[in-house]
């Protein structure tokens, strides 16, 4: 037998090419075990269906050469398959060893580095303090006094912050001075984690405002009740967006010296394909039992930051048809929200769940496994809904997301 053709990586990101003078599928990996980004030109396009892992390339030479009558379509065919392989998008030895390497190096690493600066937000503190200044323009100040009860968590999101800003500005308006002593405990969606997996890291992250550490002694906590549903120095931290833009909203706010401990939310796959609740995964409901005992402890000492989106329609997130803020459907869609936030604002962690579970969560709520965790482990009381918004984030999709405040009842502890 002649040699297969490798797979194409599925965790690989294509969308149309955003160059009108250079048109086809731009591939990327969002994992950044590979830093090239290509562009595959259309004709070329139908020819990476064949990088499937199901066909020998002496078969898929001698197709083409029927097709185009073309001798030169078996150098065309070494061509495209040296340059996915270079760049690290097939499923072969060249992409594990990437992979490997770049394990090893977040492994190894002394900190978590801001791999978002320059390009979702500035690079340098200056600038950075100037644009976090015009977010945070005209923010009202934090509700004080005993009626309103003590801050537990906020929940914020995590798409980028020019197009969230006010959501973001909404949520992070709910803090006080007096919450800089507390430890932050930031709730991210894991896009690229395990489903039914929590990923945890004891390194400090760095953005241009300067390190913030992590309180390890309840990372370790948590490691030690977790079992096999944490997953230790998770690769996906070097990656992930959604807990370094909250960090960087936070150091905004009361400076680099806080306090943090990250954690990141995999997909609760099977309970949302299927029946039953996010806990009835052992994993899972292991986790979910560590995180409440220790928010049962620590009570007031911790604050919870959840970075968090809500629903993805659209052509960018495999919808056959456009979306755009303000038609009927995108109506639709913010009644369905709505519906959900207000199981979030009452605390209903079950009945929050039915409502996600329905239509296989045809929404896309990526921030569904933090929201749900916060509901079930710390169990607050109620919130309310700070603002809510609908965002193009191309000309054909739509992401939603909101800014949430969740307090103790009044004269809780």
């Amino acid at each position: 037998m002649g040699e297969t053709l490798a797979a194409l990586r599925r965790t690989l990101e294509m969308v149309p090419s955003p160059l009108p003078d250079r048109p086809g599928l731009l591939v990327r990996d969002p994992f950044r075990y590979s830093e090239i980004v290509l562009i595959i030109p259309p004709a070329v396009v139908p020819c990476l269906a064949f990088f499937n892992g199901r066909y020998e390339e002496a078969q898929v030479r001698e197709a083409l050469t029927g097709l185009t009558a073309d001798a030169r379509i078996g150098e065309f065919l070494g061509h495209l398959r040296s340059t996915l392989s270079g760049a690290g998008f097939l499923e072969d030895d060249v992409f594990e060893r990437m992979r490997d390497e770049r394990h090893r190096d977040f492994a190894g690493a002394g900190r978590r580095a801001a791999v978002h600066a320059g390009s979702a937000y500035p690079a340098a503190a200056e600038p950075l303090r100037e644009a976090m200044a015009q977010y945070m323009d005209g923010a009202p100040a934090a509700p004080g006094g005993p009626a309103g009860g003590r801050l537990m968590g906020i929940a914020a999101p995590h798409v980028s912050p020019e197009g969230g800003w006010q959501s973001y500005r909404a949520a992070y308006a709910a803090l006080s001075p007096a919450d800089e002593s507390r430890t932050f405990v930031i709730l991210g969606t894991s896009h690229y984690g395990e489903p039914e997996r929590f990923g945890l890291t004891r390194k400090p992250f760095l953005t241009p405002f300067g390190e913030t550490a992590v309180d390890t002694d309840l990372v370790d906590e948590l490691v030690r009740g977790a079992g096999p549903g944490a997953v230790v120095e998770d690769y996906c931290h070097s990656v992930e967006h959604s807990i370094e833009f909250q960090v960087v909203f936070l150091q905004h706010l009361f400076g680099s010296r806080i306090r943090i401990v990250p954690i990141l939310c995999g997909p609760f796959a099977r309970s949302t394909l299927g029946a039953g609740r996010p806990e009835d995964d052992p994993g899972v409901g292991r986790f979910l039992g560590a995180l409440g005992d220790l928010a049962a402890r620590e009570g007031g000492r911790l604050l919870w930051v959840l970075g968090v989106d809500m629903a993805h329609v659209g052509r960018r997130y495999g919808d056959g048809r456009s979306a755009r803020v303000g038609d009927e459907a995108m109506a639709r869609v913010e009644a369905r929200d709505r519906g959900r936030i207000e199981s979030l604002a009452a605390g209903r962690a079950a009945d929050f769940w039915a409502l996600v579970q329905e239509k296989r969560d045809d929404l896309r709520w990526c921030g569904a496994s933090p929201l749900y965790t916060f509901l079930h482990a710390v169990r607050p009381p109620g919130g309310e809904l700070l603002r809510y918004e609908q965002w193009n984030i191309d000309e054909h999709s739509v992401v939603s997301f909101a800014g949430m405040a969740f307090r103790e009842q009044p004269g809780g502890s």
